[in-house]
């Protein structure tokens, strides 16, 4: 009765029978189905975390339960991969098993109470790849990297979205695709079809069993979701039969044709086994199925094996998974015959070249500000140099992400200028200006944008504050590093809320100071300091593109910001110059951002007229202007004091010893408890702004005392160069690109 139960369930599971008192399961499959949904979307947009790993992962998995040739497409995928000379290893839940702490097979070193049957019979056929098997996948990918893995296979793990993977690889069965439709128990899915869009490759298993009009329907619903250069077929080939009795021992002729057995099997699809013994020649006496990873009794076997004797039988026949499902104790008693099977995939090699081209390393830095977009850029650069065959990207959330295409690096998100340079705290009205730009319809485009590099990007370093690393999060899903710009106890330090987030949902953050660092570790988020990223950019520049003139004047540094204000910014900086030439003979050079046009600023000026085009001198009573697009810090290092409005490149002047004066706003109100004695506020007028730097350069001992204390306020630079060694020691980006080197060279050769 038991027998005939699980027939007519999985009858009706995988679609075979429409009606059936099964269907009352109906109501539990579409509350599954709910559950996942959430669950998906609640990974897609960051609620749950995945997690990358110091290890390329291919993932290689289904959507439904059972039945679609995982266990030897992984031992046919990790043989091969081997081959290359990479050492491959193995990470597997263990269904069946009792395991809560990895476990490492090297054979077969564990009892099946264990560690389940599937990792054992993998073991069996791959003796030198390590298996690890525990309820804990990222623990079990930590202990082979212990091990001198370089590449893990992950054995059913599509739905396990907490490990992060470098490739998808998802097998659907050909002779029952989708089962009834249905999510558990009323059905055979897991997940719905449309979760194929995830997958980096999809395999059609089991394609030599069905009709090949079957089979191109399936090829194209399939189309819906996967490239047509990313999916294939497979099929299973036996390559030997042997015979169990305690030990294997290899069947004493070519072929088992003529043989009359009792088959009996507990695998996810029992009828293409029978199919298989049937096609090649035996006669099946008797069909006996069982849930899959079902473990055997003795009585079973006994029965099983009195019904062969009672049909004058020649032995039991089963798959090579059921043989780790036996009873330990059957000593010998009993001889089962099992076909020793092998995956043979279609177009190979370009089915490797894709896995190959996935494994080829992804990094996105993202920032949300011009400053941030300098740091963005320098680190964005500094990555590719370091991993030259990584592909690194920029996705600046404001702006035009001049600073990423100035060093060659991509630029992949949506191309915005917000008029106040972003979503502005400091003010009501500034933050109101913003929407009335279109700050909410971008934001709805960045996320779009990030939703298409959901699933394909390894790493993700945010340069700004939590707010980027939100939005990143719901964006793409996945935990991403933060680079801290803004944030700092010197200010208000982190909100509770932004503490919360960043021992959550960031994997380190990378603070701007040491007391910042320690606020952050007290509330248990992984924050380190070594150095301030702003002052790194210390280091982007080159003496010989200094823009000063050589002479004695004084060297008076302009800086209007990178806001559509400064047009308006830029013609009180020239008055203040003007007014100062009058109590100093000075050299003016203004560091103009590249989303300012020279000509509007000239439009906005009247009085003054462009003398030069390259380098850009502008002129007014003899007072010349030098417009410079180059390097902030080249024009910073030999600047005698800077009149400056902008953000952080006010930072990066005090940090090099230049006094900054700016004027008197809630915005530089903030900025001041940052730079402190190195910064003089004045109200927004010319002969404030004047008369200010008049006095520094009158008062040395004032000017070396602001230089003194905007040195010791912003600190060394350091931050960027810990970021790229992060991404070495912990994240493993030189194994990730040695391996996607190794195997484009071996595939490509051996193609």
């Amino acid at each position: 009765m038991m027998k005939n139960l699980v027939r007519d369930y999985l009858e009706f599971a995988r679609g075979e029978k429409k009606f059936s008192l099964w269907s009352l399961l109906i109501p539990l499959g579409l509350l599954t189905r709910l559950i996942v949904r959430i669950r998906t979307f609640f990974y897609d947009h960051g609620v749950l975390p995945s997690f990358e790993t110091p290890i390329p992962v291919i993932s290689v998995g289904n959507i439904t339960f059972g039945g679609t040739n995982k266990t030897p497409f992984v031992e046919m995928l990790a043989t091969n991969l081997q081959r290359s000379g990479l050492r491959v290893g193995i990470v597997s839940r263990g269904y069946g098993g009792n395991t809560l702490d990895p476990v490492l097979l090297k054979g077969n070193n564990a009892s099946r109470d264990l560690v389940g049957d599937e990792p054992l019979l993998l073991s069996s056929r791959l003796e030198n790849i390590p298996i690890a098997v525990s309820k804990d996948r990222i623990k079990d990918v930590d202990l082979l990297r212990r091990e001198g893995v370089h590449l893990v296979l992950a054995d059913d793990a599509f739905q396990h979205r907490r490990l992060g993977r470098d490739v998808d690889i998802v097998l659907v069965d050909a002779l029952c695709p989708f089962g009834n439709g249905q999510f558990s128990p009323s059905g055979i899915l897991r997940e719905v079809p449309d979760s194929l869009k995830r997958a980096d490759i999809v395999v059609i298993t089991k394609s030599d069993q069905v009709e090949k009009s079957v089979l191109e329907d399936l090829k194209r619903k399939l189309l819906k979701w996967v490239s047509s250069d990313r999916l294939f077929c497979s099929k299973l080939e036996i390559i030997s039969w042997s015979i169990w009795d305690d030990s294997w021992r290899n069947l004493n002729r070519t072929t088992p044709g003529g043989l009359k057995v009792v088959a009996f099997s507990a695998i996810g699809s029992p009828d293409s086994f029978i199919r298989s013994l049937k096609d090649n020649g035996l006669v099946v006496l008797q069909e006996n199925l069982f849930k899959d990873h079902h473990r055997f009794s003795i009585g079973e076997i006994m029965e099983m094996s009195e019904s062969l004797d009672s049909l004058n039988g020649d032995l039991l026949a089963c798959t090579e998974k059921d043989i780790f499902n036996l009873p330990a104790d059957l000593g010998g008693k009993y001889r089962f015959l099992v076909p020793r099977i092998s995956t043979v995939i279609d177009n190979e090699k370009q089915f490797y070249n894709v896995i190959s081209e996935c494994l080829c390393p992804r990094i996105v830095v993202t920032s949300n500000g011009f400053g941030e977009d300098s740091i963005g850029a320098l680190l964005a650069a500094r990555i590719q140099n370091r991993f030259p065959l990584a592909r690194v990207s920029g996705f600046p959330i404001v702006g035009l992400g001049e600073h990423y295409s100035r060093k060659n690096i991509e630029v992949i998100s949506c191309p915005h200028i917000s008029p106040t340079g972003g979503v502005i705290k400091y003010s009501a009205r500034a933050f109101f200006q913003d929407i009335r730009a279109g700050l909410i319809k971008n934001i709805i485009r960045q996320i779009k944008a990030w939703k298409i590099l959901r699933w394909k990007v390894r790493t993700v370093v945010c340069v700004g504050d939590v707010y980027l690393l939100l939005q990143t999060l719901i964006g793409q899903g996945q935990v991403p590093l933060l680079v801290a710009t803004a944030k700092t106890v010197y200010l208000t330090g982190h909100w509770k809320l932004e503490q919360f987030v960043l021992k959550h949902r960031c994997r380190r953050v990378w603070t701007r100071d040491a007391e910042t660092a320690q606020e952050l570790l007290n509330s248990g988020a992984d924050a380190v300091f070594h150095g301030n990223p702003i002052m790194d950019l210390i280091n982007d520049s080159s003496e010989e593109n200094s823009p000063w003139p050589d002479n004695s004047s004084k060297r008076i540094l302009l800086l209007p910001g990178s806001r559509s204000r400064a047009y308006w910014d830029m013609g009180m900086l020239l008055d203040a110059a003007v007014i100062l030439n009058r109590r100093f003979s000075s050299s003016f050079v203004a560091v103009v951002a590249p989303t300012l046009n020279v000509e509007k600023i000239l439009s906005m000026n009247p009085g003054w007229n462009k003398l030069e085009t390259e380098p850009c001198i502008i002129e007014r009573e003899g007072v010349k202007v030098l417009l410079y697009k180059g390097s902030l810090v080249d024009a910073a290092r030999n600047a005698e004091i800077l009149i400056g409005l902008g953000g952080t490149a006010n930072q990066v002047c005090a940090g090099l010893g230049v006094p900054v004066v700016s004027i008197l706003e809630k915005g530089k109100l903030v900025q001041k408890k940052l730079l402190g004695e190195s910064e003089l506020l004045v109200k927004a007028a010319p002969d404030a702004l004047a008369e200010a730097a008049v006095r520094i350069l009158s008062e040395p001992e004032l000017g070396s005392r602001m230089s003194m204390a905007g040195k010791v306020r912003l600190g060394r630079p350091g931050a960027l160069e810990n970021v790229v060694e992060y991404l070495d020691s912990s994240l493993g980006w030189d194994l990730r690109s040695q391996v996607y080197s190794q195997l484009c060279c071996f595939f490509s050769l051996k193609n």
